[in-house]
């Protein structure tokens, strides 16, 4: 499957919101003709390089689909996306205006996880806090008793590096997930 890619310095969750900005007629491209097909657009974290220039990406990203879009009061066109499934990039071309495409196959999507029991505190705690994020948030399907859709809103949320997102989203066991956020996640239950 080859798809457009759009590296960033942030990691899209499966289930997670993305809003970007658009102002660079590449992706302004790129999201017209996603919006007219109705397919979806790759996001891969930067590891080397900007969004603006050439840059050198993860191999494990997350397909995103666009939800909304409007154009802000400052003439740059706003996106709203959703995270759907994860991917992993196997090979990629660069476009003569910079757009990059590729070839990706689809990542088997992780077991469906019940929370265990020792984990409903984390569940109540998200609960309280996502009520709290707004607009972002408001419209996304929520699975409080999901270990995988928890541990993903988790990664998206705390306060760890983009290094360390990107390491969350490599996991596939969702309890793996959790536990490699402990230490993170004891401070927020304190």
């Amino acid at each position: 499957m080859e798809i457009p890619l759009f590296p960033l310095r942030t990691v899209l969750f499966p289930g997670g919101p993305l809003q970007l900005r658009i102002f660079e007629q590449r992706y302004l491209d790129m999201i017209s003709r996603c919006l007219k097909a109705d397919s979806p657009f790759g996001v891969l974290l930067i590891k080397e390089g900007s969004e603006t220039g050439r840059a050198s990406t993860f191999d494990i990203g997350t397909l995103a689909h666009i939800t909304d879009w409007y154009q802000g009061s400052d003439g740059l066109l706003g996106v709203t996306g959703t995270g759907t499934k994860r991917f992993r990039s196997l090979s990629f071309r660069r476009e003569n205006d910079g757009l990059m495409f590729g070839e990706v196959e689809l990542l088997p999507p992780p077991s469906a996880c019940k929370l265990p029991e020792e984990y409903k505190p984390l569940a109540k705690i998200l609960r309280g806090v996502i009520d709290n994020l707004g607009s972002l948030y408001e419209d996304l399907e929520k699975y409080y008793d999901d270990a995988g859709w928890v541990s993903y809103r988790f990664a998206e949320i705390l306060p760890i590096n983009v290094a360390q997102k990107q390491s969350c989203l490599e996991i596939d066991d969702p309890i793996q997930r959790i536990d490699s956020m402990r230490a993170v996640l004891d401070m927020v239950r304190l």
